[in-house]
């Protein structure tokens, strides 16, 4: 699965994209988020608090109760104002 990071995100984990494989447990939008945080400072700082961040499944905007079997590819990213 490739995992894509904008924004803040991006900047607190110190990474645009990364290929991972998430261990069995880890089977929806929440439990990606909760797992990420686990693995080191840059991830807990972006995900501190994971319902302000917005998820896109395979490009379609998702909830954070999604499933993440199958898919290919998680954008992670803040929420966004217009102007």
């Amino acid at each position: 699965m490739k995992l894509l990071y904008f924004a803040w995100v991006r900047e607190r984990i110190g990474l645009s994209d990364e290929t991972i494989e998430p261990p069995a447990h880890v089977g929806t939008v929440a439990d990606l988020l909760d797992w990420l945080r686990t693995r080191g400072e840059g991830y807990e700082a972006a995900l501190v608090e994971p319902a302000a961040i917005r998820v896109a499944l395979d490009r379609d905007h998702a909830e954070h109760d999604a499933s993440i079997i199958g898919i290919r590819e998680v954008a992670l990213f803040p929420p966004m104002t217009g102007g």
